[in-house]
């Protein structure tokens, strides 16, 4: 009777099964015919493409920097994979997490902050120029606004705060934390670490100069790695000025902005490693960083200093590159055309579109967003980011605009890249030759970079 009782049971739980999963399957159906029901399918056709298309974007970047690389077969695919998996994963962290999207907000009004105690100062020193009181009645909206006097001296303020938080040893925290784990992650060494970490805070000269002791023994690689990281990222100093003048069109700009230099830290060693595989032992495990003031009062001095310096710079590129790219227009404009006169802006919208839609953008506005692509790398991305606010709300969706705000931000240009240069050859003058040949692929990574960023937030917005 056992056996048969046994069999019996089996028997039983075979039918509960059966029946079990003919009811999952009939679940799974109905919701399918549902969702059918309730979203067309060219509706779904757009999701699907929508998802599909950023990560085709990121394979083509991937396969063009494989493409361009030095050893195709001595690539260290663990650094490779490791950056990658890195940058989604810090996307995801700072993207979805609702703690960390809280910590965005909280940035936007610490930079709310920032821009008001400049105001107080610009106020001070330029008046109503700098933004205090009219003493008119304003004919249109935004007429008073004076891009010297109000926007760019912030670039003053966070060049002296950085340097003041560096002093105080909280940058270096963050520094080191962030080099930690690029070490530990990507299994690249102390050098490398150091200075891509640092790329997320200073600029693309400073970075390499706090492991200048390394730089001659690190490998072709390993540079190759410390200068595409300046490419790919931007300083901190800049951040304030690029999320203010984005604020009105891209909501939470700070912290894209944020977002952006570290995610693209892992994402230039990846890019750069297929391009300019290392080789050797990595360098600098113990690389430290040397306390560079005296005193608080000393670090101020220093910041505002190096700040003007800055600043100056920035005001002397911008009109010389926009009158430039006037006097080109003004010339392209001279060529027969159908109606639309040809312009330097639509040239490049043309030649960029498809790395635009590659990062996300839909195909009808990828000539816009090619454009700015364009201009960022002809230009710089101060300029891309003013033509990102100047454009009509219809020309980008707002998804494209968070995307393009990742795929700018990066000082991969030909200005930049000149002063990448000019700066490494004078701490390296050794490895000048190398630093020449070097410098052009660099612009390549940086921007390769980028664009990988922009196709990362694309999969996740």
């Amino acid at each position: 009777m056992q056996p048969s009782t046994h069999a019996h049971a089996e028997t039983a739980d075979h039918h509960h099964n059966g029946a079990a999963t003919a009811d999952s399957v009939g679940c799974a159906h109905a919701f399918l015919t549902h969702f059918r029901g309730q979203v067309s399918r060219p509706a779904i056709n757009r999701i699907v493409i929508a998802l599909l298309q950023p990560i085709i974007g990121y394979a083509v970047f991937l396969g063009l920097a494989w493409l361009m690389s030095e050893n195709k077969r001595g690539v260290p695919w663990r650094t490779v994979l490791g950056g990658m998996a890195l940058q989604f994963g810090l996307a995801a962290l700072l993207l979805k997490v609702s703690v960390v999207r809280a910590a965005f907000v909280a940035l936007n009004d610490a930079m709310l902050a920032l821009e008001a105690a400049t105001r107080a100062g610009t106020s001070m020193v330029f008046g109503f120029l700098g933004g205090a009181p009219l003493p008119y009645a304003e004919t249109a909206a935004g007429a008073s606004f004076v891009l010297a006097f109000r926007a760019l001296p912030v670039v003053l303020v966070m060049s002296a705060l950085s340097a003041l938080l560096f002093h105080w040893r909280i940058l270096p925290l963050l520094v080191r934390a962030m080099s930690a784990l690029l070490e530990r992650v990507l299994g690249v060494g102390g050098a490398v670490g150091l200075s891509t970490a640092a790329n997320v805070f200073v600029g693309m000269v400073e970075a390499p100069l706090l492991v200048k002791p390394y730089l001659a023994r690190v490998s072709r690689g390993e540079l190759f790695i410390i200068l595409s990281a300046g490419m790919a990222g931007v300083a901190g100093t800049v951040m304030a000025l690029y999320a203010g003048i984005l604020a009105q069109r891209v909501p939470g700009a700070l912290g894209h902005i944020l977002a952006a230099s570290f995610i693209s830290a892992p994402a230039a060693i990846a890019f750069a490693a297929l391009m300019v595989p290392p080789a050797g032992a990595p360098t600098g495990r113990d690389a430290a960083l040397p306390r560079a003031d005296a005193s608080s009062i000393d670090a101020i001095t220093r910041g505002t200093s190096e700040g003007l310096a800055l600043l100056l710079n920035i005001v002397a590129m911008l009109i010389v590159l926009v009158a430039l790219v006037a006097l080109a227009n003004q010339l392209l404009a001279l060529l027969p055309h159908t109606g639309v006169p040809w312009s330097l802006q639509g040239l490049l919208g043309r030649a960029m579109a498809p790395l635009a839609w590659l990062a996300g953008v839909p195909w009808h506005e990828a000539g816009a967003a090619g454009a700015l692509l364009g201009t960022k790398i002809v230009l710089n991305e101060l300029i891309a980011y003013l033509d990102l606010a100047a454009l009509p709300p219809e020309a980008l969706s707002p998804s494209s605009r968070v995307i393009m705000t990742y795929a700018l931000c990066g000082f991969a240009n030909l200005g930049s890249l000149g002063i990448m240069i000019g700066g490494i050859v004078t701490m390296l003058p050794e490895r000048r030759a190398e630093i020449l040949e070097l410098g052009p692929r660099t612009l390549a990574a940086g921007t390769l970079a980028t664009l990988s960023c922009g196709c990362v937030v694309g999969m996740l917005i």
